[in-house]
């Protein structure tokens, strides 16, 4: 884009007067702006000193690659230990020490750097160089600093490290190891939940494998997402009842080290439903049940109706399974199994004492009501509501494909079709005001969509909500300005094509940053980094044409002007330069809508599939 801004500039020094299309400025404008707000490339990370989780996008990940280690297992106050991180590549890193038993709890000591150029002391808390961190992004195989033991340390310390291999590839908190004080018992492992809300009324049991879905829709009734996915692979949520005689047994799996959940309920919304929860408390799986009233956090049962609880960590996969009855009236709030509900199934992070997060992302849910002990069946699920979904997949219409080439044959298509009508009206006009119209009308119907969906405005969905209504309004301002155009040589038609043209060029840009921010809000929330890298590669391929386009029609212009000085014959011969440019446009034209299409197709088929 700088080099457009240039070419521009240069242009404007030889007296040129071709001009960089206003939506490729604001992109340009957009990219600075996004740029500058991607992570802390000089290692200031005071903001995560307490959850140690960068402030990137994504989630982390499951199996870390980084190990820590150090030089010894005991120590003094006043003792110097030195810790060495170390592992495939990575930019930047984050390390405390804290509290074996209380990990929750502020860094302890201080550090010593090892490598000034590579690592930087932060203070988190009243604790000066409690942290160290990157300086740079520059890659790095290992990191060395040296703690300082304090002399009210705790009796036991573990060293955990946040480790970012790049932006949305990261780790956190990857346990050292502990080193401990002489002649000091070895830790008991923190359980900060209540034994009656979180334990399991039966003995627990390991799983020594993966689930199977060998016999999904044919004993057990299965729910998998992505559809027909292998419950064992590190991407596949699993979730399967199998009746047997008077019980159901159930089992479930997903790439979480926090928690997964499933919840039976007579809507499409959280609310009076009747929970399971896998909890990941310090490496152990505590399986409970818990009712969900509205959206407030999910109230656990002192009595467990659960038997024959087993639970396995592994692989990156959280597996759990259990077995209830069909029908529990001793239980309160536990729904009979023999009716049909819509089925939830979620998952999000735990902290070190088992107490849950609200999910990251949308709860998958069923697309109907289903009776787990009638008929087998292996179906799927959504994790967007059909409203949002086509809210979403309108507006890629109208704001990619319909408007787009709407633009386009309006700004270079009028000398080419000047002399073909269409109801009486240039072709050019009709093609341009059909498109326009049928933006405003898809943009109108996805408009309210969210509205229904909600019922009322959003109070979660950030900025997006705010700009769509922007978005919305001058959609509509557009084509009643157009209704009030002056004539072709009145002496207000100038003015108001600079209106026209601004208002929309203001609503494309601000409806393009809409749908960036809207691609990633849990209601939706398409695949990430893919979204964000389509979308892009969209507004590549549409500024591209337009900056093409313009080069194009310039070059005429200066071909006529090389031809001719008589004012006149410039025009005609403008004319017929243009005449001799139809061909390129169409052909442009044509590749522009073939390219167009792609995109359009690629978000709707990645739309249908959360």
């Amino acid at each position: 884009m700088a080099v457009l801004l240039r070419l521009c500039h240069c242009n404007r020094r030889s007296s040129c007067t071709m001009e960089l299309p206003g939506f490729a400025v604001a992109v340009w404008m957009f990219g600075c702006l996004y740029g500058s707000v991607v992570g802390y490339p000089n290692g200031k990370v005071r903001e995560a000193c307490t959850s140690m989780v960068p402030c990137h996008r994504g989630s982390p990940q499951l199996l870390p690659e980084h190990t820590i280690t150090v030089n010894g297992t005991e120590f003094k106050p006043g003792d110097n230990i030195e810790v060495h991180l170390s592992g495939p590549d990575f930019e930047g890193f984050f390390l405390q020490a804290r509290d074996a038993e209380h990990l929750d709890r502020p860094a302890v000591g201080s550090f010593v750097l090892a490598d000034r150029r590579r690592s930087q002391l932060l203070t988190c808390g009243r604790t000066k160089n409690s942290a160290v961190s990157h300086t740079s992004k520059a890659k790095k195989k290992d990191i060395k600093a040296y703690w300082i033991a304090p002399e009210d340390a705790p009796k036991h310390i573990q060293f955990l490290a946040t480790v970012v291999k790049k932006y949305r590839i990261f780790w956190v908190k990857i346990p050292g190891p502990i080193v401990s004080q002489p002649d000091v018992l070895s830790p008991t492992p923190p359980l900060h939940a209540t034994s009656e809300a979180m334990s399991t009324s039966q003995p627990v049991s390991y799983i020594s494998k993966p689930f199977s879905a060998s016999v999904c829709g044919i004993t057990k009734f299965c729910i998998r997402n992505p559809t027909n996915c292998d419950p064992g692979s590190a991407s596949c949520f699993f979730l399967s009842f199998q009746q047997e005689g008077s019980s159901v047994f159930i089992e479930m799996s997903g790439p979480s080290e926090g928690y997964l959940a499933f919840a039976l309920s007579q809507d499409q919304w959280m609310g009076g439903d009747d929970a399971y929860l896998c909890v990941n408390v310090d490496h152990h799986v505590h399986v409970s049940t818990a009712h969900l009233k509205e959206r407030s956090h999910p109230l656990l049962d002192s009595e467990n109706a659960l038997e024959d609880v087993s639970w396995r960590l592994a692989d990156g996969l959280l597996q759990c399974s259990f077995r209830r009855g069909i029908r529990l009236p001793a239980y309160k709030g536990r729904f009979n199994l023999d009716t049909s509900y819509y089925i939830f199934l979620a998952d999000g992070e735990a902290s070190e004492g088992g107490l849950i997060h609200k999910h990251r992302r949308q709860p998958l849910v069923t697309n109907g009501l289903y009776n787990v002990t009638g008929l087998p069946q292996d179906i799927g699920g959504s994790r967007a509501p059909r409203l949002i979904k086509a809210h979403g997949a309108l507006m890629f219409v109208a704001w990619i494909t319909t408007v787009s080439i709407g633009v386009i044959v309006a700004r270079f298509f009028k000398p080419v079709w000047s002399h073909s009508f269409l109801f009486g009206k240039e072709l050019w006009f009709q093609v341009h005001r059909m498109l326009m119209l049928t933006t405003v009308m898809l943009t109108s119907i996805s408009f309210v969509l969210p509205f229904v969906y909600r019922g009322g405005w959003s109070q979660q969905a950030g900025f997006h909500p705010y700009l769509g209504c922007a978005v919305m309004a001058l959609t509509i301002f557009q084509p009643l300005m157009a209704g009030f155009r002056p004539s072709r040589h009145a002496p207000r038609r100038q003015l108001f094509n600079w209106f026209h043209w601004s208002t929309g060029t203001t609503a494309r840009i601000l409806a393009v940053v809409t749908m960036f921010l809207g691609m990633d809000l849990p209601a939706l929330d398409l695949p990430d980094p893919w979204d964000t890298y389509a979308m892009i590669g969209f507004v590549a391929w549409h500024v591209g044409t337009d900056v093409l386009l313009e080069i194009h029609s310039y070059c005429l212009v200066r071909k006529v002007e090389v031809i001719e000085d008589d004012r006149v014959q410039i025009l005609q011969s403008l004319t017929s330069a243009e005449a001799e440019g139809r061909l390129f446009k169409q052909i442009v034209l044509t590749i522009y809508v073939c390219g167009n299409i792609v995109f359009l197709v690629a978000f709707l088929i990645a739309i249908n599939q959360v």
